[in-house]
C-alpha cells in the first residue's frame, strides 16, 4: 500500500512521534509512506525510509491553539494557510496514496481545518478514491461545546472509512474523554498503544537519579523551573537530570543550564531516554501519551504533573487514572512548586518498582493491519463499481436495458435536504416519486413542488408515519389496528394529498417501513388504490387488483447507525437485481442522508442517468399497467 499520513504537532512532539512510529511500522512491513508534517522539524526522530514532506511550519504559544505562529515570528495568515494547503495537496497528487490518514483531525486542529478539508475533498474527488482514516490517541481533549463533537461526528460519518484509536479500551475507552454515539462507535477501531517496543535493559538495582522530562516543546518549562529549584532544596542528596526538549528556545535552555550543580545535570532530550528512565529512581514528567508509554515500558515510579493550560484536560484525565490505580503520584499543575515537587518525589519513591500498567502495546502492528485492510477494502469498492459498469455494458450490448425508477420517502416540508434532492434530479433530468405521509404534508411543501416539472409524482406514504407495533416487534403503521379504521384513514389520506398536490398524486400506497398487514391489501382497490410499493423483489406483478412495483436498492444501513451501508454489498446486490424481470427501484431518504450517502447516491445516479444499459421510467409509466387513465400525468 501507499499511505499518506498528514500530521501537525503544535506544542509538544507527541503527535509527530506517534505518526513517525506508525510510518516506520508501515515501512518495515513493506509499504510506502509519505509523512506530511506541518509542525516544526524534530531532528532526533527516526524517519528512515519515509518520504517526508515538510509543510511551512507552524506552532502555538502558551497553549493557544487558535493562534498559530510561523518560524518567522508572525501569525499564520491566509497566504500562509494557502501555502500549507497547496503543499499538502501537491504531496497527495504526487504520491497517489491508497490510504490517507489524518492525525487528530476532525477531532481537533480546528485552526487548520481548511487544509484538512481540502485534503478530504481531494480524496473524494479522485475517481479511484483511496481509503480515508482518522488517527487519534487514547484520550482527547473533551469538546468545550456539544457542537464541536457533533461536527466531528458528522465529518467522520460523511467521509471517513474508520477511526484508529491508538489505545486500549480496557485501560481508557474513548468515551472517557469524548462523546461516542452509535454512528461514531461503529467506525472506531482500537489498535492498542503505539510504541516502538524498545524497553531498554532493566538493571537489578536502580540509581538514585530523578529524571525530569517535559515533552519536546515549551509546555514543560514550568516543570523544568520547579525541578531545578527543587534540586537545590533537596536534602536527601539525590541526583537530578533535567532533559529539555529541542523545541525549547536556546535562551530558555541556557537559563536553566546556568543553575546546574554537582547533583543536577541540565541537557537536551536524548535518544537513550528510555535507558535512562529504566535506571532512574523516579520519573518526573507531564502525562502525555508517549510519556506514559515510556513509563509503562520502564516500570519506573512516577510523579505526573499534567499539562492543563487553556482548559486542556487530556493529560489530567490520563494522570488521574494512573494515580487512582496506585501507579503514580499526581501533582496538579496549579500546585506545582519546588517544595510540593520534593514531597511528591518522596512519595513516589515508596511506590512499587515495575508496577507498570498492563496495557495493550501492539498498536503499530494492529494499526498497520487495519490500514492495509482499509486499503484493500477501497480496492474492493473500486472493483464493485467496475462490476456494475460491466453489467450495464452487458445490458446495453444485449439490447435489453434494465427498467429503473426512483422513489424517495418522508418528504413533509421544504428543507435544505429536499432542495438538494430536487436539484440533483433536475441536474440529471430524472423522474422522481416522493412518498409523502398525508397528515405530515404541509402547504409549504405543496408550494415548493409547484416549481417542479410534471415528471415528479407524489405517492401515499401511509397515514402519519406512526408506529403501532407492540414493543419488541418491527415498526409498522399499517397494522395492529382495526382494518376499518386503517381503510378510512387511507381513503382520507389519498383525497387530502390530491387536494394539496393535484394531478401529481398517484393512487399508489407506500407503507411506512415497507410493512403492511396482509389482511389490508385485498381491501385497497375498493377505496381507489391501484398500486402498492414496498422493498425487495416482488412475488408477482399484480396482487388483489394492485400493480406491485417495489424498490430494491437502499444505500442506508438502518441498523448500524444510519450511515452508508457496505458499498460493495449495495453494488453487488444492484448488479444482481438489474438482471431481474421487473422494474428496479432506487430508494432514498433525503432527510437522513449524510455527506457520504449523498456522495454515493449522486455518483450512482450520475452513472446510471446516461447509460444505454438503463431505461429510466416515469412513475406513472411504471404503474401504468394497473392505473387507469385518470388524467394524471406525473
Amino acid at each position: 500500500m501507499r499511505v499518506l499520513i498528514a500530521v501537525t504537532h503544535l506544542l509538544g512532539v507527541g503527535h509527530l512521534a506517534r505518526a513517525a512510529q506508525l510510518a516506520r511500522g508501515l515501512v518495515v512491513r513493506g509499504h510506502e509512506v509519505c509523512l506530511a508534517t506541518g509542525g516544526r522539524p524534530v531532528p532526533h526522530l527516526d524517519l528512515k525510509g519515509v518520504d517526508v514532506v515538510q509543510l511551512p511550519a507552524v506552532h502555538c504559544r502558551d497553549a493557544d491553539f487558535r493562534t498559530l505562529w510561523t518560524d518567522a515570528g508572525t501569525v499564520l495568515d491566509d497566504a500562509g494557510k494557502a501555502a500549507r494547503r497547496d503543499a499538502l495537496l501537491a504531496a497527495f497528487r504526487r504520491f497517489v496514496p491508497d490510504v490517507v490518514v489524518t492525525e487528530t483531525y476532525p477531532f481537533g486542529r480546528r485552526s487548520l481545518r481548511g487544509e484538512f478539508e481540502a485534503l478530504v475533498r481531494a480524496v473524494w474527488e479522485r475517481p479511484d478514491r483511496p481509503a480515508l482514516l482518522a488517527s487519534i490517541r487514547d484520550i482527547l481533549n473533551p469538546p468545550s461545546r456539544a457542537a464541536k463533537a457533533a461536527e466531528a461526528d458528522a465529518v467522520v460519518a460523511g467521509y471517513y472509512d474508520g477511526v484508529l484509536v491508538h489505545g486500549d479500551p480496557a485501560a481508557v475507552p474513548l468515551e472517557a474523554s469524548w462523546p461516542v454515539g452509535e454512528r461514531l462507535g461503529s467506525r472506531l477501531r482500537y489498535t492498542g498503544y503505539i510504541t516502538d517496543g524498545a524497553s531498554g535493559d532493566k538493571p537489578q538495582e536502580r540509581t538514585d537519579e530523578i529524571i525530569v522530562s517535559g515533552g519536546g516543546g515549551t509546555a514543560g518549562l514550568p516543570l523544568f523551573e520547579a525541578a531545578v529549584a527543587a534540586s537545590h532544596l533537596d536534602a536527601d542528596g539525590l541526583s537530578w537530570r533535567v532533559l529539555v526538549g529541542h523545541g525549547v528556545p536556546d535562551d530558555a535552555f541556557r537559563h536553566l543550564a546556568e543553575r546546574a550543580h554537582p547533583r543536577l545535570v541540565v541537557e537536551r532530550a536524548r535518544r537513550d531516554f528510555r535507558a535512562l528512565l529504566s535506571r532512574a529512581a523516579v520519573s518526573v514528567s507531564q502525562s502525555g501519551y508517549n510519556t506514559v508509554l515510556d513509563l509503562a515500558a520502564a516500570g519506573t515510579p512516577a510523579v505526573l504533573v499534567p499539562f492543563e493550560e487553556a482548559g486542556e484536560r487530556e493529560q489530567a484525565l490520563r494522570a488521574a487514572r494512573l494515580a487512582a490505580s496506585g501507579l503514580a503520584v499526581l501533582l496538579p499543575a496549579r500546585e506545582l512548586a519546588p517544595q510540593t515537587l520534593l514531597r511528591a518525589v518522596d512519595a513516589a519513591r515508596s511506590l512499587p518498582v515495575d508496577a507498570a500498567p498492563a496495557i495493550d502495546t501492539a498498536g503499530v502492528a494492529r494499526s498497520v493491519a487495519l490500514i492495509r485492510e482499509a486499503g484493500t477494502r477501497a480496492q474492493e469498492v473500486r472493483a464493485a463499481w467496475a462490476a456494475l459498469d460491466r453489467q450495464l455494458e452487458t445490458l446495453a450490448e444485449g439490447g435489453r436495458p434494465a427498467t429503473v425508477w426512483w422513489r424517495d420517502d418522508d418528504a413533509a416540508e421544504p428543507t435544505e435536504a429536499l432542495d438538494r434532492l430536487l436539484d440533483l434530479r433536475a441536474r440529471l433530468g430524472m423522474p422522481l416519486a416522493l412518498a409523502i405521509s398525508p397528515r405530515l404534508a404541509t402547504d409549504r411543501l405543496a408550494a415548493r413542488l409547484r416549481r417542479e416539472g410534471d415528471d415528479l409524482a407524489v405517492l401515499v406514504h401511509g397515514i402519519e408515519h406512526a408506529n403501532h407495533a407492540p414493543t419488541g416487534m418491527k415498526s409498522c403503521e399499517l397494522g395492529f389496528r382495526p382494518i376499518g379504521d386503517l381503510l378510512t384513514a387511507l381513503t382520507d389520506g389519498l383525497e387530502d394529498l390530491r387536494t394539496r398536490f393535484g394531478a401529481r398524486v398517484l393512487p399508489v400506497l407506500v407503507p411506512p417501513w415497507n410493512r403492511i398487514d396482509a389482511a389490508l391489501v385485498p381491501e385497497l382497490s375498493a377505496i381507489g388504490y391501484r398500486g402498492l410499493s414496498t422493498f425487495g423483489p416482488r412475488a408477482g406483478a399484480a396482487l388483489d387488483g394492485l400493480c406491485i412495483v417495489n424498490t430494491h436498492c437502499d444505500p442506508i444501513a438502518w441498523r448500524q447507525g444510519r450511515g452508508l451501508a457496505d458499498e460493495v454489498d449495495i453494488l453487488t446486490k444492484l448488479v444482481r437485481d438489474l438482471g431481474r424481470e421487473e422494474s428496479i427501484g432506487l430508494l432514498t431518504h433525503h432527510l437522513v442522508h449524510d455527506d457520504r450517502i449523498w456522495h454515493f447516491t449522486e455518483t450512482l445516479l450520475s452513472r446510471l442517468a446516461v447509460h444505454p444499459g438503463i431505461r429510466w421510467m416515469r412513475t406513472d409509466a411504471v404503474f401504468a399497467a394497473a392505473i387507469p387513465d385518470e388524467g394524471t400525468r406525473a
